[in-house]
């Protein structure tokens, strides 16, 4: 048997809304409360620490301006991977796309293009590492899970 979210078991399933920012008690849920603020300790599978910052871009922009950002996040991380993956970068590269703002994501990926011209793949990783490195570290981010 598969376990879902039960997120969306409540409320897509009991209360008909598309997650729980639309819950009027979303604000008093002990079960939201608790998944956010182990979200700012502890990763899973899926990385937690952006969630408040999604849901107030949600809020504020609506959820097609979030979605067109996270495909403009898959569509730079597509092109890290393609271009700078030694096969063994991916979650590293996966954390940066989701941490990172978009035009830092830009920037850092138009730098690590400029600076590894010509270059075998494992430099490629190596300078995109060093310059998605000294992006995070410039904001206090760590590109690496929390256990």
């Amino acid at each position: 048997m598969a376990v879902g979210c039960p997120f969306i078991t409540c409320a897509v399933k009991r209360k008909t809304i598309e997650f729980c920012w639309d819950c009027q008690e979303h604000q008093t849920c002990e079960k939201w409360r608790n998944h956010r603020e182990y979200g700012k300790e502890h990763d899973t599978f899926k990385s937690y620490r952006r969630l408040e910052d999604n849901i107030s871009s949600i809020l504020e922009g609506g959820g097609e301006r979030f979605e067109n950002e996270q495909r403009e996040r898959e569509r730079l991380l597509r092109e890290m991977l393609k271009g700078f993956n030694e096969g063994r970068s991916k979650n590293y590269y996966c954390l940066a796309a989701t941490f990172l703002e978009i035009k830092e994501l830009r920037d850092t990926l138009n730098e690590a293009r400029t600076q590894s011209r010509g270059l075998e793949i494992k430099e490629k990783s190596k300078i995109l590492h060093a310059v998605l490195h000294r992006t995070a570290e410039r904001k206090n981010h760590s590109l690496k899970l929390r256990k």
